[in-house]
């Protein structure tokens, strides 16, 4: 586990992942949520919706170390443009962001932001999604959060790595199928985050948990048609925006 948490956050001494690793992706990933869920709702008891959510998201930038962003501005100058598979895969280890980059970076972002400002306003300062007119609670983030690393740790078993060797190689053999099954308690929690008493609630939890594991496909179906499969960079781009993709769901008003 703590190879997991010093891979995935910047928390912790830093460890060698190895093929255990991936193993604690989902719980992990649900402590984040929880970190970054609890920055939520305590700014929402001090500022305005809006200022909590730039809260929560620069709280989570930080905690991951930016890891994640990094991924998705590197996945975006590698898949976007019209470019060889060599190319792609050359212009992913750059360290400079390019125009595609930058600019999925800025949409994802602000749609994260987006999101959790508009449930702020509608009252999300609730740890249960039972009261108020919150679309969704604090501890939605949890499950989501655990989610988007569920998928990731299930991904390397289902579609090849497209690089010889890179950061994800000690690790991705621990990738397992049935890592797949922590989506459902996570998607469970989701129900509970949601105010019930709004029509359609439980309705958008499930749609919320199948936008995230649709685009989360998505993306990697997009990277094993233009690079022959995933990249570390790719995961991270999983991870933000499959996030945001259950969060924009879990924010629609009905």
């Amino acid at each position: 586990m703590l190879s997991a948490v010093a891979f995935l956050t910047v928390l912790g001494r830093s460890r060698a992942p190895d093929h255990t690793t991936m193993r604690w992706f989902p719980f992990v990933g649900a402590a984040v949520g929880a970190v970054v869920g609890g920055s939520w709702w305590g700014a929402q008891q001090l500022w305005s919706p809006g200022v909590a959510a730039a809260v929560a998201v620069a709280v989570d930038l930080a905690i991951t170390g930016m890891l994640h962003l990094d991924g998705l501005a590197d996945t975006a100058d590698g898949l976007l443009p019209h470019l060889d598979r060599e190319r792609r895969l050359a212009v992913m280890r750059q360290p400079d962001v390019g125009a595609f980059g930058v600019g999925v970076i800025a949409i994802v972002v602000l749609l994260r932001w987006a999101a959790l400002s508009g449930a702020g306003e509608a009252g999300g300062g609730s740890w249960n999604g039972g009261s108020g007119s919150a679309s969704f609670a604090p501890i939605a983030l949890i499950a989501v959060w655990s989610m988007s690393r569920t998928v990731v740790a299930a991904i390397p078993a289902f579609v090849p790595y497209a690089r010889d060797r890179g950061i994800t190689t000690p690790f991705i053999a621990g990738a397992s199928r049935l890592h797949l099954m922590w989506v459902l308690p996570a998607a469970a929690l989701l129900v509970v985050s949601v105010d019930r008493t709004r029509p359609g609630a439980v309705l958008t939890a499930v749609v919320a948990s199948a936008a995230l594991v649709a685009v989360a496909l998505g993306v990697t179906a997009l990277a094993r048609r233009r690079l022959g499969g995933f990249t570390g960079d790719v995961l991270g781009a999983v991870v933000l925006v499959g996030e945001t993709a259950a969060l924009l769901a879990l924010a629609a008003t009905p």
